[in-house]
């Protein structure tokens, strides 16, 4: 098979079926979805975008709220559909790797793929107040399971931890067009999470 070539629709189909588990409120298809919109409208800043329109397809394909092990699981089953397409095992471990970014979002300073990567599955918290307030509350559906008190407290620290970053997007392009409106979002949450009542 050509190096990164785009995937078959069988596996995707696969794929696709995983974002439709029940569990799943924000980590669905849509999202995939969305990054890759996001991905063809700044494909020129990406130096190989179909490794990154990979990691898109496994970054959230095992996703169980309650585990904390999911991007592991997750780059493991990229791994094994990937091998089993005869991809070759430098853009495998590229792809595995870019998935397990996601666990920290965190990459090598000078990996400008990976941070672009990053930044689009963080593409969210820069959208209209309306759409951010619906994934924030999609996000507190899937972790229905953690009572209120300790989702403030966890949903808080997540929010600050962006927050206290020198910059949420590392991309220039997409800090220039998304940090503000991300920023706002962030702060508005973190507000509702810490203020009275």
């Amino acid at each position: 098979m050509r190096t990164g070539a785009a995937l078959p629709i069988e596996l995707t189909t696969r794929l696709a079926a995983r974002y439709a588990e029940p569990q799943r409120r924000y980590h669905t298809l849509a999202h995939v979805r969305a990054l890759q919109r996001w991905l063809t409208h700044w494909q020129a800043l990406a130096r190989e975008p179909r490794l990154i329109d990979a990691a898109i397809w496994f970054h959230d394909a095992v996703y169980d709220p309650p585990r904390r092990d999911n991007e592991a699981r997750s780059a493991a089953l990229a791994r094994v559909e990937l091998g089993a397409l005869g991809w070759a095992a430098h853009d495998i471990e590229r792809v595995a790797a870019l998935v397990l970014a996601t666990e920290h979002h965190q990459a090598d300073a000078n990996d400008t793929d990976a941070w672009l990567f990053l930044d689009l599955d963080l593409s969210v918290l820069a959208q209209s107040p309306a759409d951010y307030a619906a994934y924030s509350a999609a996000i507190r559906a899937e972790y229905a399971w953690v009572d209120d008190a300790r989702y403030r407290a966890g949903r808080a620290a997540v929010l600050r931890s962006f927050l206290d970053r020198p910059a949420i997007y590392r991309t220039p392009e997409l800090q220039a067009a998304w940090e503000a409106a991300a920023r706002a979002n962030l702060g508005a949450e973190l507000s509702d999470l810490t203020g009275p009542g």
